[in-house]
């Protein structure tokens, strides 16, 4: 199963999950749409989309390095006709720009929930509304278009809301958007899905993250693979579901996640928010 010749738009690719993903479907040999704010650089966030567009060609892939804001909708709109455009076709969407505050409503100024709410569910939205168009010609084609939105299953137990009831409405917004979306694009052969981490991913969002401990966590390469498995499945029958990580893997046949460990034969992970 390989995403050779397959288009991906990518939202946040500059770094972190995102680029991981884009990496890995650029040694299938994919092309690579990054939409993300980064271009210079920044000594807190390493990363921009023009690192991102080297490390992608390096690993065998075509990139396509945009600087966009996913919650304007006519730069989007650009965006993603600009990609068609160069590419031919837009064959998959992967939501992974987020915003993250883990603040209670008292400590929650209304410019981090905005900016929580414009990435996470305006932004997912915006960015679904404009590549729609391209992925049902992608299905008419044959080409079997996916949507994957970093985000996780939907669990309505307070634990996940009390502490940081912005941020968690926020992600479930874009989780809202795969069971809407799943439903609503089902008859057009677009598969919809979810795809959130067992354990803390070390990224640079750790950092922001307080008692988050990288050490106790996984590369970002087991949410690429995982990603990768989902999207060379057959949408029409894979759509609508909350994946994680490594039971994705495990259907697919890998067991052995040590090689994903950032403290190789650690077994003590710190879980993710979210998984019950």
């Amino acid at each position: 199963m390989s995403l050779r010749g397959k288009t991906l738009f990518i939202s946040g690719a500059s770094r972190g999950i995102g680029l991981a993903i884009a990496v890995r479907a650029a040694k299938d040999g994919a092309n690579i749409a990054i939409a993300a704010k980064s271009d210079q650089p920044n000594p807190k966030l390493p990363g921009t989309i023009h690192t991102a567009a080297e490390a992608i060609e390096a690993a065998g892939g075509k990139a396509l390095p945009m600087q966009v804001d996913i919650r304007d909708e006519n730069a989007v709109a650009a965006a993603v006709k600009k990609t068609a455009d160069h590419f031919g076709s837009v064959d998959i969407l992967v939501n992974n720009a987020s915003a993250i505050s883990l603040s209670g409503t008292l400590d929650t100024p209304m410019k981090r929930f905005d900016l929580m709410f414009g990435v996470n569910v305006r932004g997912t939205f915006v960015c679904s509304q404009a590549c729609v168009p391209y992925l049902k010609e992608s299905a008419k084609a044959g080409r079997q278009p996916h949507i994957l939105n970093l985000s996780p299953p939907l669990s309505m137990k307070p634990r996940w809301f009390g502490p940081h009831v912005a941020y968690t409405m926020a992600k479930y917004g874009m989780s809202m958007c795969v069971l809407g979306m799943a439903e609503e694009f089902r008859a057009d052969g677009i598969g919809v899905n979810a795809l959130w981490p067992r354990t803390v991913i070390a990224t640079a969002a750790l950092n922001v993250i307080a008692l988050a401990d990288p050490k106790k966590g996984r590369k970002p390469e087991i949410m690429a693979d995982a990603a990768h498995v989902i999207l060379t499945r057959d949408p029409r029958s894979c759509t609508g579901n909350f994946f994680i990580d490594d039971e994705v893997l495990a259907s697919a046949g890998t067991k052995d996640l040590d090689q994903y460990a950032v403290t190789p034969g650690n077994q003590q992970f710190q879980p993710d928010f979210f998984v019950d």
